[in-house]
């Protein structure tokens, strides 16, 4: 680090003039120590767009040569932006590649951008087809730094001449060309449909197909077995753990003993609940009741002990670390720890001893928090609940009737625990008491954050449920109750008084952080909801922002409006420095609940033993020392902020492919569903739509409809020009699946008059009923919207794919959702 920092430090000088190596290595006076640094150290700058080589091999920074170095994400069209690489906190504008700039790099690849001059920009605002805004700034691919992916997933396909692999990925946009499967060397030899690894070999030039050889077969295309497998290997997920880890994992106790239970507290004989989704496949964290002698009660929030089991610098605490998080893809789960952890000891099953770190919150009898503690616990689950059985709870009296609430599949499910009618009525008056208790002091958590000024971010979670061979069964919309509320208020109020304890005691941890937005994004995100037809004030006023949440609350079909409103926001992270949470409006916050799938918290909870040691707390362990440095810490949040990014992305592909399958079934019944939609933007070649239940976006073609159909002036509807008839935004339609094409990613509906109204949705809770609806838009809007709509082709329903790919138009892709909703703020 001191040598890189020297570098950069003289090519930042002003009066630096470009020097190649062994110049550069002269003007530094390097030591010998230092020396042997310099060459291995200044490539690796160059490799990561530090710095820049120009012309007679001499180095300089790469903003004095107009180069700017990021990483380049594709469009299915072609086009192209380069998120520049920047420091923990920033948020570079991003640079707008055109498709014919972008050169021989591919989705994702570390490259090096030249920013245009003005003369070449001016030439190509002046072009039809460039649908260029002027805030757009140029640049060209000059390098390629970094290849994202040297292999690719795909389907192997044969044309008349030649065997190629479209990607999975549409915005590879380019066939990957391959050798005869005859010829190739992997077993089983691969077949055309065939779901394949193939290696990319070098590419130089961008009129010609890049080259590859295909290394492995995982399956038959659109199969769930092959599918899953491509998305293990392009996220480098392993459901597998290497024969090391499994060693210690051997040596790991299948239950407590009595010996690692001395020193904690004892609450095994306290009234304690979990409360999870139907499909959870670890528990880690409970909840327990006392009541006080003020009238008051005491709230224990139990969290799995993971460290007690999982030793810094062992094989398994190395895997954990690399692992960085679990992964939840659709039916399945990549651990973060071995099952025999994750779903074993570790985990807060049913009538189970489990040890635990535990916070405990102390209310009077108006709910007003008077107190906190911490230990390390030991407990043991009375019930293991669901969120649809802890509902019932919370919302009926009749004892029959909550038994009623079913279990989840066992398939499904970690563990179900005892169905409720093998309860008396003395445990299910306890455990209702127990709930309704818990939802008291939740609720008006939660209305004290609100008032404070914390966003109201959640969303209705779209769940998909798959069959025993793997197919999506199940569309399940699944609202954010009060049974959700009660465990979100009691997590939140955990991770801030942990954090805020260490932060006191002034201990190094690593916070998950939630930066304020750039004014300018939220200038955008005021004009959008304008289009909208939805006013708004100054968003930098953090009571403008509630005032417009609580305005996109009160429209029905409102998912697309509150993800615009989250792309305005930036992306939670870690960082080892306490820099606030704006969503929830905290000052100190980390992530301390679930050890089990993320490393983060497994770090916090043995800050948390050093904690309870320096405090002279009885259960603190015996021996017990600060493990980390603020610069560990450091490289460990840039490190677990990666890996839970990875993790998101292959859990949104996973929701992709499953919510294509689920709807590519639809079309092979005989009597196909009609589903509810609702109209959310208008183009002259068709409408854009959401589905009511699973929040699905699809799209219905001009083609497919009765007559033909022109925008209207006001640019809010189409309207038949011999019959008159009309569909505007945010009208409500019956539609059937028309198309489903799995290589794009898009799903096209035609609308029907009537049909059999198939439901998708088992929901947990009713749904509410709208208090409003879309709203016209304003003349300004209006005008705009005319003039985007000005040139636009209509959307390609050719699905033959020739040498090369057509280009796809990404207008009908859905906006990016993590539907799998965990407690991950």
């Amino acid at each position: 680090m001191e040598v890189e920092h020297k570098i950069l430090e003289l090519l930042g000088k002003p009066d630096y003039v470009p020097l190649n190596q062994q110049d550069l290595a002269d003007a530094l006076a390097l030591n010998k120590r230092e020396s042997k640094q310099f060459r291995r150290t200044l490539h690796s700058l160059l490799d990561d767009g530090l710095v820049a080589k120009v012309k007679r091999d001499r180095f300089v920074l790469p903003s004095d040569a107009d180069l700017v170095s990021g990483t380049i994400k594709f469009r299915q069209s072609g086009r192209a932006l380069l998120i520049p690489t920047s420091a923990p906190g920033e948020a570079p504008k991003a640079l707008t590649i055109l498709a014919e700039d972008t050169g021989v790099a591919l989705h994702g690849d570390k490259v090096l951008v030249r920013l245009a001059d003005e003369k070449y920009e001016r030439k190509r605002r002046n072009q039809r087809r460039s649908r260029l805004s002027e805030d757009d700034t140029l640049a060209r691919v000059v390098r390629i730094l970094h290849r994202a992916h040297p292999t690719l997933t795909g389907t192997l396909k044969q044309s008349r001449m030649y065997h190629h692999v479209v990607p999975d990925d549409p915005r590879i946009i380019h066939d990957i060309l391959v050798p005869p499967p005859e010829k190739s060397e992997v077993f089983p030899q691969p077949k055309e449909g065939d779901k394949v690894v193939v290696r990319l070999l070098e590419w130089k030039m961008r009129h010609l197909n890049p080259e590859g050889v295909i290394t492995e077969v995982l399956g038959k295309t659109h199969e769930p077995g092959a599918e899953f497998k491509a998305i293990l290997h392009k996220y480098k997920l392993d459901p597998n753990f290497p024969e090391a880890v499994m060693n210690e994992v051997a040596d790991v106790p299948e239950e407590v003993r009595r010996r690692d239970a001395k020193g904690r507290l004892d609450l095994r004989k306290k009234l304690t609940l979990t409360i999870d989704p139907d499909d959870a496949k670890d528990f880690d964290d409970a909840l327990s009741l006392e009541e006080t002698a003020n009238g008051g009660c005491r709230i224990g929030i139990h969290i799995a002990d993971v460290s007690a089991y999982v030793k810094l610098g062992t094989a398994l605490d190395k895997e954990a670390h690399a692992r960085g998080n679990s992964t939840y893809l659709v039916g399945c789960v990549i651990p973060m720890l071995p099952q025999a952890l994750s779903n074993g000891i570790c985990s807060l099953v049913e009538a189970q001893d489990r040890l635990t770190k535990s916070v405990f919150l102390e209310f009077d009898r108006k709910g007003k928090l008077v107190k906190q503690d911490f230990a390390n616990t030991v407990i043991c689950s009375d019930k293991r609940l669901t969120y649809r059985q802890a509902y019932a709870f919370l919302t009926k009296d009749d004892f029959d009737e909550i038994r009623g609430t079913p279990l989840p599949p066992a398939h499904q499910t970690g563990s179900t625990g005892r169905a409720l009618s093998e309860l008396d009525d003395r445990e299910m008056k306890a455990f209702q008491g127990a709930i309704r208790q818990f939802w008291k002091i939740a609720s008006k958590l939660r209305a004290d954050r609100m008032q404070k000024g914390s966003l109201d971010l959640d969303m209705t979670e779209v769940k998909i449920f798959v069959n025993e061979e793997g197919y999506a069964d199940r569309i399940e919309n699944i609202e954010n109750d009060e049974s959700h509320q009660l465990i979100e208020e009691f997590m939140l109020a955990a991770n801030e008084a942990v954090a805020k304890a260490l932060f006191d005691t002034k201990l190094p941890y690593i916070s998950r952080v939630h930066d304020k937005p750039d004014p300018e994004k939220l200038q955008e995100l005021r004009e959008n909801m304008h289009l909208s037809g939805i006013a708004c004030g100054d968003l930098t006023n953090r009571k403008e922002v509630t005032k417009l949440l609580q305005k996109i609350g009160e429209i029905e079909q409102n998912y697309t409006l509150k993800v615009q409103f989250l792309r305005s926001l930036k992306q939670a992270c870690y960082r080892a420095s306490n820099d606030g949470h704006y969503g929830l409006y905290k000052t100190f916050y980390a992530h301390f609940t679930s050890p089990i799938r993320r490393y983060a918290d497994l770090i916090v909870h043995r800050i948390f033993d050093f904690y309870l040691h320096k405090k002279g707390l009885p259960s603190a362990p015996p021996r017990a020392s600060m493990k980390y440095t603020k610069g560990d810490l450091d490289a460990l949040a840039d490190h677990i902020s990666q890996t839970e990014q990875n993790s998101t992305e292959a859990e949104r592909e996973s929701v992709k492919i499953k919510l294509l399958e689920f709807y590519e079934r639809e079309l092979e019944r005989k009597d196909k569903t009609a589903f509810p939609a609702i109209i959310t933007d208008v183009k002259n070649h068709g409408l854009f739509i959401e589905l009511t239940d699973s929040m699905a976006f699809g799209f219905v073609h001009v083609s497919t409809l009765d007559d033909l159909y022109q925008v209207t002036e006001d640019g809010t509807a189409i309207r038949g020009r011999r019959r008159g008839k009309r569909y505007e935004l945010g009208q409500e339609i019956q539609v059937q699946v028309e198309r489903v094409d799995r290589f794009k990613r898009q799903i096209d509906f035609r609308i029907v008059e009537s049909g059999n109204r198939g439901s998708e949705r088992k929901s947990a809770t009713p749904k509410f009923p709208a208090k409003a609806k879309f709203q016209p838009k304003s003349e300004k809007a209006k005008s705009k919207q005319r003039k985007s709509d000005r040139g636009k082709s209509s959307r390609k329903q050719d699905s033959s794919r020739p040498k090369k790919k057509p280009t796809a138009k990404s207008d009908s892709r859905p906006p990016k959702k993590n539907t799998r909703k965990r407690r991950n703020r």
